[in-house]
């Protein structure tokens, strides 16, 4: 699609670049089969190495999408240094190897010290893995950055302070709350278990308010993520809004309710004409069918529960996905438009669950290609002007700029 605006007062358009919007859909090369073979290689080595594989998996799995990856018709590069990735991962490890250690060994003030520290580190690992995976993603040999200061990223972070404080204060109002409940008259003291209303209110707000925070959490670093990205010169777009992403979340809580409802009601239908049709039939072995039976529909029902959660998971990601690239850009130059379809989206990671299950897992590789593919092909990147002068006039910005430079210097990458 070629849109041609009119022409400046001097009748002449600026040098560097024609004025037309041209329409690239995205496009993934990538198939089922092939990234299989890298899955199942990624897998063995990994169980064989006890996990010490992993940054090396996820190297290969992330060059693999990036190469089959076509923006404008050339493809993603994805070029981190190997030894960065295993470096990281060895120290995020180690961390959680010493945090295992004293929880275990009841160092209750160590274990306590780990988890404010991870609370304090939690936005510097965050800006250090958003810079590292913007830092090492190319296009057509432009690298893009990640610029966003230590101090915004922190004051982006503050739902995870507030999230630690709701805490502090609902675990000190329980507390103090148990201990205004008088003793049970027969034991001479209180039960351990004994849960007052007020107390079921102040953990219901408690709940409200850690939702809050997460959604808040999402919205910061998403648009901190897209307004500080920049490819050259050009800065990121960004036009959703706080509450854009509440509407999202209070509709899959919905959606999950509705499921859970259904399927519950189904479990329950099913197995009461079960325990009835054993109940007709009087056979001599009806207690011990009325057991079997009892257990497989418990068994049956919690997997349903946990089914419950896929189709508001998927509506979730379907519609995050949706509401980010059909509201982001680049600058004055490019934009973006997404027609994702949330049922289809839906449709597939059932489907893809079904046959994950059926397949002992062995389907799974199949389903993130498909999954990956319908989601990066509903989007389609429109530029203003041909791609080959906007790339180039990009390229001689990130000549001539300091971007590389500061981007390597301002901290650790700590996460590949």
């Amino acid at each position: 699609m070629r849109i041609h605006p009119t022409t400046d007062r001097a009748g002449l358009r600026p040098p560097f670049v024609s004025q037309e919007i041209e329409a690239h859909p995205m496009r993934f090369t990538g198939q089922g089969g092939e990234y299989f073979r890298v899955w199942i290689v990624n897998l063995l080595l990994t169980i064989v190495t006890l996990g010490l594989y992993t940054p090396w998996a996820r190297r290969r799995t992330a060059q693999y999408f990036y190469g089959h990856t076509l923006v404008a018709g050339s493809p993603l590069e994805f070029t981190a240094q190997q030894r960065r990735m295993v470096v990281g991962f060895l120290v995020l490890v180690g961390i959680t190897v010493a945090y295992q250690i004293a929880a275990n060994t009841g160092q209750d003030l160590v274990a306590g010290l780990f988890i404010l520290g991870g609370a304090l580190l939690a936005p510097f690992i965050w800006g250090s893995a958003m810079r590292f995976r913007l830092g090492n993603t190319r296009w057509r040999g432009l690298r893009l950055q990640f610029t966003a200061r230590w101090a915004e990223i922190y004051r982006a972070s503050w739902p995870v302070f507030a999230f630690a404080l709701i805490w502090i204060v609902v675990s000190y109002g329980l507390h103090a709350m148990w201990q205004d409940i008088p003793p049970d008259p027969a034991r001479g003291r209180r039960l351990p278990g004994q849960i007052t209303a007020p107390m079921w209110g102040l953990l219901a707000l408690g709940l409200v308010l850690s939702v809050l925070c997460v959604i808040r959490l999402e919205y910061n670093y998403r648009s901190l993520l897209v307004l500080r990205a920049r490819l050259g010169d050009e800065p990121g777009r960004w036009k959703p809004v706080y509450m854009d992403f509440v509407k999202i979340w209070l509709a899959t809580v919905a959606v999950f309710i509705l499921c859970a409802v259904l399927l519950s009601a189904l479990v329950a239908a099913a197995a009461g004409g079960i325990v009835a049709w054993a109940a007709a039939a009087r056979s001599g072995g009806f207690g011990l069918f009325l057991l079997i039976a009892i257990i497989v529909s418990f068994v049956v029902a919690l997997f349903m529960v946990l089914v419950a959660t896929a189709p508001a998971r998927a509506y979730r990601e379907a519609r995050m996905f949706q509401l980010t690239w059909d509201n982001v850009g680049l600058g004055r130059i490019a934009r973006f438009k997404c027609q994702l379809r949330t049922g289809s989206y839906v449709a597939l990671r059932l489907r893809n669950m079904l046959f994950t299950a059926l397949t002992l897992g062995f389907f799974r590789p199949f389903a993130m290609v498909s999954e990956y593919r319908m989601k990066l092909e509903s989007v389609t990147l429109y530029v203003k002007g041909g791609v080959d002068q906007v790339a180039g006039r990009l390229v001689e910005q990130q000549r001539d700029g300091i971007g590389d430079a500061l981007a390597d210097a301002a901290g650790l990458d700590l996460v590949g």
